[in-house]
């Protein structure tokens, strides 16, 4: 089954340790040089165990060919503009689910005064130690973490504007058509 602009698409995440965590309802938009583009509208479903809730913003979620982190771009209100989940082995489950491991780690861009910062270091910490991460795992993506930071403060593509808001557009453009 080929992946089409509009069709559903589930992403599935789940801990180092196999439990559950988040679940969105999206649909996809297309790719392009950065890997896939999934959105979300508003008041579409995200979940996770003891916790749901809708989408308050519309959403794009990219995800790479590298599998290591998926970064999602939220539309105002939402104070966070750039929400990226640093990640193990995304990737795609047949043509509509996407799976992968949610790292602990994020980086994020806000729209005020706070700018640009990794969080979640503390849980990365505790989970590194309680789920034995594999070391040459912790490295790399603690490398990953710096060097996608640091692309981010620099609104390098795909943390960019134009490259967010041609996406945004599509998902306009691909809502409508529904």
């Amino acid at each position: 089954m080929e992946r089409t602009a509009g069709m559903p698409v589930r992403m599935l995440w789940q801990k180092w340790n196999g439990a559950p965590h988040w679940e969105h309802d999206c649909i996809y938009l297309g790719s392009d040089q950065w890997g896939d583009w999934v959105g979300q509208d508003v008041g579409w479903r995200s979940e996770r165990p003891g916790a749901s809730m809708p989408a308050r913003s519309r959403t794009l979620s990219l995800i790479p060919p590298s599998g290591d982190h998926v970064p999602t771009f939220n539309a105002p209100p939402r104070s966070y503009a750039v929400y990226i989940d640093i990640a193990w082995d995304v990737r795609w489950d047949g043509a509509d689910v996407v799976r992968g491991i949610d790292m602990d780690l994020d980086v994020i861009r806000a729209r005020d005064e706070r700018g640009t910062w990794i969080d979640d270091e503390d849980e990365w910490e505790d989970h590194r130690i309680r789920y034995a991460y594999p070391a040459d795992i912790v490295r790399e993506l603690e490398e990953r973490t710096a060097v996608i930071a640091a692309d981010v403060r620099a609104a390098r593509a795909p943390y960019d504007d134009v490259t967010i808001e041609f996406w945004h557009r599509r998902l306009d453009d691909v809502l409508a058509q529904r």
